[in-house]
């Protein structure tokens, strides 16, 4: 699941169609026609990240900034641009292994496995 996340392969058949922008899932696989949309990642990666990167971030900040006292802009300058990459590249591989997950447990929104089955 993490390669296939890490690869933007499709669930389904394994084609390299997941993502059609830098953290943004295309519409439908073009290989086999899986429709990605139908799948909901909501916001929960992107809060995990917040939380983990942010925390990260201010640590080594924190540990720089003891470590080598450097003016400010130093610390935009190194730490802007590193917070961004880091959360577009994670963003990119935690909604991928969401959908994955989701893709092989065959969650749907609001209904229980059992529930299909009886119907």
């Amino acid at each position: 699941m993490v390669q296939a996340a890490l690869l933007g392969l499709c669930p389904e058949c394994g084609a390299k169609t997941l993502y059609g922008g830098p953290a943004s899932f295309s519409d439908k696989c073009s290989a086999c026609g899986l429709d990605y949309s139908s799948f909901n990642v909501g916001d929960g990666p992107a809060a995990i990240l917040t939380l983990v990167l942010g925390a990260l971030i201010v640590a080594l900040a924190i540990s720089f900034d003891i470590a080598v006292r450097p003016p400010f802009w130093v610390h935009v300058i190194i730490w802007v641009p590193l917070t961004c990459l880091m959360v577009v590249a994670s963003l990119r591989v935690t909604k991928g292994a969401l959908l994955i997950a989701e893709h092989r447990n065959r969650a749907v929104e609001g209904k229980l496995a059992e529930q299909d089955e009886e119907a």
